[in-house]
């Protein structure tokens, strides 16, 4: 399967670099408007057969124009949502009390899934509940699917999951509004980046348990 994970467009919590990820979350500013209306020219290549967003109403309101452009409707799936903020909710993203978020979700692409973040979910659990929603797309026979999430969980995700993309490299590459990771395999099997926001995926070298920086918590 062909997955193109999709950062939502502009929120107005993302203008005020807040940790805004419990449902119903913030809506699109006008210039993510603008970024979800320029998706479907910008996937214009993509044999797109199947949309999905999470449960919350930023993904949604990205994946829309690209669905109908499509003539198919947004497949809402609660497993592909943001890493729970927990006890750091509505954070502001630059204060220290917020630091433990991005590190928490490096460690779990690392390996350290027991770990919980403050108040929320462990990687455990929010690596399940996505890779739950990617073998229900898998087995349904799409040969391409979008799926718009997060950013944390999409970088989150990926270096978990993929067998060329390290943690020192998604901890490195902060992903804007609707940037995609375009991704091939299957549940089960190793998976391989082909391109992250447009670009060939280098992984940089081994940065640690969490990878350096991790001063971008903005999702």
């Amino acid at each position: 399967m062909r997955l193109l994970l999709v950062r939502h467009g502009q929120t107005t919590a993302n203008v005020d670099y807040l940790l805004d990820t419990a449902p119903p979350g913030a809506p699109l500013t006008p210039l993510g408007e603008q970024q979800a209306a320029a998706l479907p020219d910008a996937l214009a290549d993509e044999d797109i057969e199947a949309v999905y967003a999470s449960t919350l109403i930023r993904t949604q309101a990205t994946a829309a124009p690209l669905a109908a452009a499509r003539g198919l409707d947004v497949r809402v799936r609660d497993g592909i949502r943001e890493v729970s903020a927990g006890d750091m909710e509505l954070l502001d993203g630059h204060a220290e009390e917020a630091e433990p978020y991005m590190r928490t979700v490096f460690a779990w692409a690392a390996g350290d899934t027991a770990l919980r973040m403050p108040g929320g979910e462990s990687g455990d659990e929010a690596l399940g509940r996505y890779d739950a929603v990617i073998a229900e797309a898998a087995a349904s026979g799409a040969g391409t699917v979008a799926m718009v999430s997060h950013g944390a969980a999409i970088r989150m995700w990926t270096a978990a999951r993929a067998a060329n993309v390290d943690v020192a490299f998604a901890a490195s590459h902060p992903l804007q509004n609707t940037g995609v990771v375009i991704l091939e395999g299957a549940p089960g099997e190793a998976w391989k980046a082909l391109s992250w926001a447009g670009a060939v995926v280098a992984p940089a070298g081994d940065g640690g348990p969490t990878g350096r920086p991790v001063d971008d918590p903005h999702t």
